[in-house]
């Protein structure tokens, strides 16, 4: 058995002159077209020509995988209703940015320890049917916090509790969003940072939006409970790998605070399937969010998670996180400062009891001063074949 612990603190102050970070980025330039008044002919070969060469440099694999995705989340919306403008939106930049995108090797430096050869070589099924009742019925949920239960990436079921909310707080679908402060919020952030595959490949193939809106100055007494469950799995030796995609979008306006729990659960233990998580965070001026994250899933599952995080002036994030499911694991963080002030502290815990891969990608950019931050990881590895990975990156630029 293996363990190991990692700490860093860091803080940033004006007075004090320390060294920027300079780390390499990668990105691959987007072609757009643009089309002229009155020359319509001429550009409309040009645009051909792009739209060719893009798609001669797109990776056929991903393109596939992104195909099977638009038909499923047309099969989970009924065919009388849109979807939600924003949602739409989402769908389009996404998709957009998958031309530019490949599916990652070893040969790439976030990827250098981490394979993902074995999704790749999977027959991927995205789940393209709301859960059926008698599926629902095998949920287990057992607590009297608000929130909600997010089946292979659709809501299912609001929690009890979830009707005793303060006012200014929402927890539900986007489609149920009827505030027009709040979905004026949602439109000016959704899909401003973008990350890599797995994340335009959940805006993909996301069939709802999870939206959470706390107002300026309210504060949650209660932690709200996201309890995100697998049920399509198929059996180890098939080929077939279920694919789900939940997205949720926070927003903690001016003061305000909140804690939330995401817990990731499997239905059958043994069974195969991708859950492709992604968490969109904005955190306002002096406004707090706490963050508990278990992660829990199938031995023989894949787990991409996302969580993106925003914090304005004076604004605290705390993360604490225990991961132990999951043939294949990863966590990217990626926290962007907005504002001077800040406070973030990452606490995480990576158990690796089987043949499986735990992997922890975070990121800190700083961009203004006292940004105060402290991490703390721990990984624990009890096989042989057990894997743990940590990348962990802190960017201050002057």
């Amino acid at each position: 058995m293996a363990a190991s612990t990692l700490a860093m603190n860091f803080c940033t102050d004006p007075k004090l002159i320390m060294p920027s970070s300079h780390l390499s980025l990668l990105s691959t330039p987007r072609m757009r077209i643009r089309v002229k008044p009155n020359s319509w002919p001429n550009n409309l070969i040009k645009a051909s020509l792009t739209l060719t060469t893009s798609a001669a440099l797109s990776d056929p694999f991903v393109l596939q995988i992104a195909e099977t995705l638009e038909d499923s989340v047309s099969s989970l919306s009924p065919s009388s209703s849109a979807p939600p403008p924003l949602l739409k939106k989402l769908r389009e930049v996404s998709s957009e940015s998958l031309l530019s995108l490949s599916w990652p090797s070893r040969k790439d430096e976030p990827f250098r320890f981490t394979d993902t050869s074995f999704i790749k070589s999977s027959q991927i099924k995205p789940v393209a049917s709301v859960p059926q009742e008698s599926s629902l019925l095998r949920i287990p949920v057992d607590t009297n916090l608000p929130g909600l239960v997010i089946a292979d990436g659709c809501i299912v079921k609001s929690l009890p509790e979830s009707s005793v909310l303060p006012d200014g707080v929402f927890v539900g679908s986007l489609s149920n969003l009827s505030s027009e402060v709040a979905i004026k919020r949602v439109s000016e952030f959704i899909s401003k940072f973008e990350g890599d595959l797995f994340w335009s490949l959940n805006g993909v193939g996301a069939p709802d939006l999870v939206i959470i809106y706390v107002a300026e100055g309210c504060r949650v007494d209660s932690p709200l409970y996201l309890q995100y469950y697998s049920i399509k799995g198929s059996e180890s030796e098939s080929s077939e790998l279920p694919m789900s995609n939940p997205r949720v979008l926070l927003f903690v306006e001016k003061g305000g605070e909140v804690s939330i729990i995401e817990e990731y659960l499997g239905g059958h233990e043994g069974k195969s399937y991708w859950t492709n998580s992604v968490l969109e965070v904005m955190i306002g001026e002096g406004a707090s969010l706490t963050h508990s994250y278990i992660q829990s899933q199938s031995l023989a599952a894949v787990h991409m998670k996302w969580s993106s995080i925003s914090q304005e002036s004076a604004s605290t994030y705390k993360l604490i996180e225990v991961s132990s499911g999951g043939k294949l694991s990863r966590h990217n963080v990626h926290v962007q400062q907005l504002g001077a002030d800040t406070v973030t502290e990452l606490s995480t815990l990576h158990l690796s009891t089987s043949d499986q891969i735990q992997d922890l990608h975070s990121r800190l950019i700083l961009d203004h001063p006292r940004g105060y931050s402290r991490q703390l990881h721990k990984c624990i590895v009890a096989h042989s074949k057990g894997q743990a990975v940590f990348d962990g990156n802190i960017r201050v630029n002057r």
